[in-house]
């Protein structure tokens, strides 16, 4: 059943409040967990109907975490700063709980494990960003270094700035990691010619490389990220 209307013409049970509590946050749906973070709606439309329209506007909660606090504001009537701001907060602390959880001596020897590691927040991300993942010599994290920001269709990055962080944390082995905003993690050109360009600097300045791996999104039976490593490009 749509629900356009106030929240009380909601059947106590079936709101998302209670039916958090009662049957836990699985059996809500994106739009009532949404629903509970807005609080209210406003005349003539449910918080949960606001929640459906911020979906629908950006298509899924990966294009809603993009927005900025002034975008979510302009895209759904009803949506106000307090309300802007309590979304946007929501995702905010969705990333630093993934930020917290990596551990430095995780083991990462595979291109599937930096994705992991990174995909929780590089996925809500409007710009390419690339960053470098320290390692030591048994291929555990070090640290996380951003080394720039690009443009929504290349990062741009001298080899120079991809190694510094190697040497100021002593690290082993490096593994570069950027990501596609499109989703689509197959390699431009522009990322084929980074890629040789940081393959011969590390051999110059002796310091491992040991992938390139590019972070797009699930999509259907596509893996969602795509390594030079394993692709024998690198």
């Amino acid at each position: 059943m749509e629900i356009t209307g106030r929240m009380a013409e909601i059947p106590r049970e079936e709101r998302p409040r209670e039916k958090f509590a009662k049957k836990g946050a699985a059996s809500l749906s994106d739009a009532e967990l949404l629903a509970i973070l807005l609080r209210t709606g406003m005349r003539g439309k449910s918080a949960i109907r606001m929640g459906k329209d911020l979906l629908e506007t950006h298509g899924s909660l990966i294009g809603l975490s993009r927005c900025s606090i002034f975008e979510l504001t302009k895209c759904v009537q009803g949506i106000g700063l307090a309300k802007a701001t309590q979304v946007a907060a929501a995702f905010e602390l969705a990333k630093r709980f993934a930020r917290g959880s990596i551990t430095t001596r995780l083991k990462i020897d595979d291109p599937g494990t930096a994705f992991d590691l990174l995909f929780p927040e590089m996925q809500s991300l409007h710009r390419e960003s690339l960053r470098v993942i320290l390692l030591d010599t048994r291929y555990c994290m070090l640290r996380i270094e951003e080394i720039s920001q690009g443009t929504l269709n290349e990062s741009l990055a001298h080899p120079r700035e991809v190694f510094r962080p190697a040497f100021l944390y002593s690290a082993y082995a490096v593994i570069v990691v950027h990501n596609h905003p499109s989703g689509d993690p197959s390699p431009s050109e522009s990322d084929r010619k980074l890629t040789i360009r940081l393959a011969e600097a590390a051999r110059l300045l002796q310091i491992k490389l040991m992938d390139h791996v590019i972070i797009g999104s699930p999509d259907g039976g596509r893996k969602p990220y795509f390594s030079f490593r394993e692709a024998g490009m690198l």
